[in-house]
């Protein structure tokens, strides 16, 4: 398969007219589902695709055949009428032992190196499935790590990432992620600016997240990262606590933040992600849908502006609160 064209909104201009958004639901909600299972009950729903963790339940990177299994997953999705994303998140794909272990900060090279092969293996996937891009997150700062070794070890590692996402023509969606070293917008702009600012590097936006640590309401958020965003994941979520929550159980006021990524011209998935809540995960999927809908509809439709890039961040540079 070839990859899906990944249009943008012109920075610094309104969408001639709302774009309608397009919603996902992550596998890593519908761990206890198997993914054909998980992708049918999407496509009864009326999602319009998954959010695809690669995982040991769900399209394992590491098993025999990956290739085949991907040409055989692209297939259903097409059958389905579902579109993807790829993210990275699986709790222990790569070490049993360590949560989201190794990352690319680890001190050690060689664990390095096996976090960047996920990803590399990611960007081959996404490629031969057409998805919108491949989500990927920088990990904690190891012990006893200072700063600046931390952020050179992350550019030096996502280098060969990069190279392979421009090969693919699949962008690489970096998620701020609470607790990491890139935790924040201003974090991603630090990253973005020591790369040279590579056309296929961009964000991951976490509506939650927003809500969560940065100092700017989340609709606010959505237009500043606008001219940069390539992936969207949304659950609710309370001030400067870091617990995804059904949609009514957080403090996010929804209709602006969604009337504000309409306004950008967005066009990728906006994917539900609700990763501890795979006990009910079914039951969520069925109810996540119309909410989101429902506040799409009441959403205020006035033309919001994206910022022009280079604009200032909504947090000071290297902030992780």
């Amino acid at each position: 398969m070839n990859p899906r064209p990944h249009p943008a909104q012109a920075p610094g201009e309104p969408a001639a007219s709302p774009t309608p958004l397009r919603f996902g639901y992550g596998t890593n909600g519908l761990a206890d589902l198997r993914l054909d299972d998980a992708l049918a009950l999407l496509a009864d729903l009326g999602y319009a695709g998954v959010g695809l963790t690669l995982d040991h339940m769900h399209l394992d990177p590491y098993a025999p055949d990956l290739a085949a299994r991907t040409d055989r997953l692209a297939r259903r999705l097409d059958a389905l009428g579902l579109d993807v994303t790829v993210e990275t998140g699986a709790r222990y794909v790569l070490d049993p032992r360590r949560k989201h272990g190794p990352s690319l900060l680890d001190p050690d090279p060689d664990d390095r190196a096996r976090r960047v092969d996920l990803l590399l293996r990611a960007v081959r996937v996404a490629a031969d499935l057409g998805a919108h891009a491949v989500h990927c997150f920088s990990g904690t700062t190891p012990q006893g790590t200072d700063p600046d070794t931390a952020w050179h070890r992350l550019a030096d590692a996502l280098t060969p990432v990069l190279d392979a996402a421009t090969t693919a023509g699949v962008p690489l969606a970096v998620e701020p992620e609470p607790g990491h070293l890139l935790a924040t917008l201003a974090d991603f702009h630090r990253l973005r600016r020591t790369l040279g600012d590579p056309d296929l590097l961009g964000l991951t936006l976490d509506i939650g997240h927003c809500q969560c640590l940065e100092p700017l309401p989340p609709a606010d958020c959505v237009r500043a990262a606008a001219p940069w965003l390539r992936h969207v994941q949304i659950e609710d979520m309370r001030r400067g606590i870091h617990e995804h929550l059904p949609f009514g159980d957080g403090e996010i006021d929804f209709p602006p933040v969604l009337a504000a990524l309409s306004a950008t011209g967005y066009q990728g998935l906006t994917v539900v992600e609700l990763p501890r809540h795979s006990h009910a995960g079914p039951q969520f999927a069925e109810l996540s849908l119309p909410f989101l809908r429902r506040a799409e509809a009441t959403a205020t439709r006035s033309p919001v502006l994206v910022p022009h890039p280079g604009d200032p961040s909504a947090t000071r540079e290297g902030s992780t609160s």
